[in-house]
């Protein structure tokens, strides 16, 4: 379904001739955003490409593919909506909002309707990708596409394409195993530079005898049997350098690293002139480099050369939410190899972990469940001991004394309230129970509570919602 007809207001003379350019390039770019996520088989970034491609084409402030009905449209808000053609999608649209003070033209109503259309192919390739074996193109260690739907994967997708869109130097931080370099490599594949190589340079693997050699190239018979070759800055040439792990880099280095920064020109080892590189940097870094700077560790002018635009990569447990999305990623995407389902126990063991090692420790730790699992279901023997052990130190005592469900709510609710100190009012907030219901559990002697098979099973008070809390 379309949106309701919204008055097309021509716009100024500039915006016009801004079409004009806009059209011979238009559909050759709609297409061609795709390309990068066929080739990596991903279905999520080919969405994220292709929002931010019809944005610019039609110069909206948003435009977004929704999977299900959307909330009812406000008149006169230039907002449209085209339906998606796609069977397994019921009430998918392609939603396209204004600028402020602006009207979409009839042409951009053509291009989004275009749009629409091939809109059926990303959502297919978002649903179909996960059933297909890795790609040979894919991240050396078979790193996770940006799985999740939390608020913070959300906005760091709007973020990535914000900077996409730009050609500044930008800086990841993130714990290891957060997928940093492929936040760097949706950086470069959203922006103008898609075409040109991604080069990547783990900085903490540079020796520093080699390092001008491996970054800035050597000429050729610079010393006995040496042959010349380019290095990683002209390598990059017309793309993206990304320096992975930059903090771990000598302050020597750092030195060299700034005077290539500064100009963009480099000069080989042995040479006697510098040449200027067209390249797009894009650092990351595990370790603060602000309280680096602070410590003496990192240089102030390299850093405010780095630091123009920083991108924050969230940690696994501040997204708990995402840890099932992702473990069923991993399972669909090695379906191939082997058709396997997480039991209860498991997820929520999964879920309650706090995977110091992000998502490259989830990842592995899903193929091992594959690998190792003695069924089609993988129950908790088959998790790693250091993921079984909130389980096994407080869930198997109470299996094996029968607690019931009373004893465990009595015994949490204390807790609670001596770690509120008291306070009533806190505890039921911190449990998300009325004041009757916490003053039932209070109330639950745990010392005479009754075995498992107790003919008298006790229910908290109902409507717990619209209980008053008192102090």
């Amino acid at each position: 379904m379309t949106s309701p007809v919204v008055p097309l207001v021509p716009g100024p003379h500039g915006r016009n001739r801004r079409r004009q350019r806009d059209r011979r390039e238009g559909a050759m770019l709609l297409v061609a955003t795709i390309t990068p996520a066929l080739r990596q088989a991903d279905g999520r970034l080919a969405r994220l490409m292709f929002e931010e491609s019809v944005r610019r084409m039609v110069g909206a402030a948003r435009v977004q593919l929704r999977d299900s009905s959307p909330p009812p449209l406000v008149m006169g808000s230039g907002v449209l909506r085209f339906s998606i053609p796609i069977s397994d999608a019921s009430g998918a649209v392609l939603e396209a909002i204004p600028e402020m003070a602006e009207r979409f033209d009839a042409w951009d109503v053509q291009v989004l309707s275009a749009a629409s259309h091939l809109a059926a192919l990303v959502l297919d390739m978002e649903r179909g990708v996960s059933r297909l074996p890795a790609p040979r193109g894919e991240l050396s260690d078979g790193a996770a596409a940006l799985v999740g739907s939390t608020e913070s994967m959300r906005d760091l997708r709007e973020t990535i394409a914000r900077v996409a869109a730009t050609d500044f130097t930008a800086l990841i931080e993130g714990e290891s195993g957060t997928g940093k370099e492929l936040v760097a490599r949706q950086i470069h594949d959203l922006s103008r530079r898609r075409q040109g190589p991604f080069v990547a340079v783990n900085c903490a693997a540079l020796v520093e005898t080699l390092l001008e050699a491996e970054l800035f190239g050597i000429e050729d018979r610079t010393a006995t049997g040496v042959r010349g070759r380019r290095g990683k800055f002209e390598h990059a040439d017309g793309g993206t350098l990304f320096l992975d792990e930059v903090s771990d880099l000598s302050i020597s280095a750092q030195a060299k690293l700034l005077r290539v920064i500064q100009d963009l020109a480099v000069e080989r080892v042995g040479g006697h002139g510098t040449h200027r590189v067209d390249i797009r940097i894009v650092a990351a870094t595990n370790r603060s480099l602000a309280k680096m700077v602070a410590d003496g560790l990192f240089r102030s002018d390299l850093f405010y050369r780095l630091s123009g635009v920083e991108i924050s990569v969230p940690p696994l447990r501040a997204r708990r939410a995402d840890i099932l999305e992702l473990s069923d990623y991993f399972l669909q995407r090695h379906r191939p190899t082997r058709t396997l389902r997480l039991s209860p126990a498991v997820r929520d063991a999964l879920t309650t972990y706090d995977w110091p090692g992000n998502v490259r420790e989830l990842q592995r730790v899903i193929e091992a469940v594959i690998a190792l699992a003695r069924s089609s279901e993988a129950g908790l023997d088959d998790l790693p001991a250091r993921l079984r052990g909130d389980y096994e130190q407080v869930l198997l005592p109470s299996l094996v004394r029968n607690d019931t469900m009373r004893a465990w709510g009595s015994r949490y609710a204390r807790l609670v309230l001596q770690r509120c100190q008291d306070h009533k009012r806190r505890a039921c907030e911190v449990l998300g129970i009325s004041y009757h219901t916490l003053q039932a559990y209070l109330r639950y002697d745990v010392d005479k509570s009754p075995a498992a098979s107790d003919d008298s099973p006790w229910q908290p008070p109902e409507h717990d919602e619209e209980s008053e809390v008192a102090t």
